[in-house]
């Protein structure tokens, strides 16, 4: 199982970034897929989820409506859209396919003016 999260960077308040995750080692579209967070000095935490088929989304209250998750089966990624970016919203981003014990790298997103 590897998957390798990308797009984050320096971003300021109210600013937008798209986050990536690949996946491979794994049949992707089996899985119902996770976007998690981890700011610093705190515990990881769930930020978004989308299910096999990506029908249904469901967010952590923190980000609704700012943030969208989706999926493309056809090239085993999941991506993250976040738009007015807060503060809080720094962290290092990881994605997880729920059931599985994998983590990635993670990618950074710093907000910040």
């Amino acid at each position: 199982v590897q998957l390798v999260e990308s797009g984050g960077g320096l971003v300021q308040p109210g600013g937008s970034l798209r986050l990536s995750c690949a996946a491979s080692g794994f049949t992707f579209s089996n899985y119902r897929m996770s976007w998690y967070r981890q700011a610093p000095g705190k515990e990881r935490e769930w930020v978004a989820r989308i299910t096999r088929g990506g029908g249904i989304t469901d967010y952590a209250d923190s980000v609704k409506g700012r943030f969208t998750i989706s999926r493309d089966n056809a090239k085993n990624t999941v991506y993250l859209q976040m738009n007015s970016l807060k503060l809080e919203d720094t962290g290092v981003y990881y994605c997880n396919a729920d059931g599985l014990g994998s983590w990635g790298q993670g990618t950074q997103v710093t907000v910040s003016s």
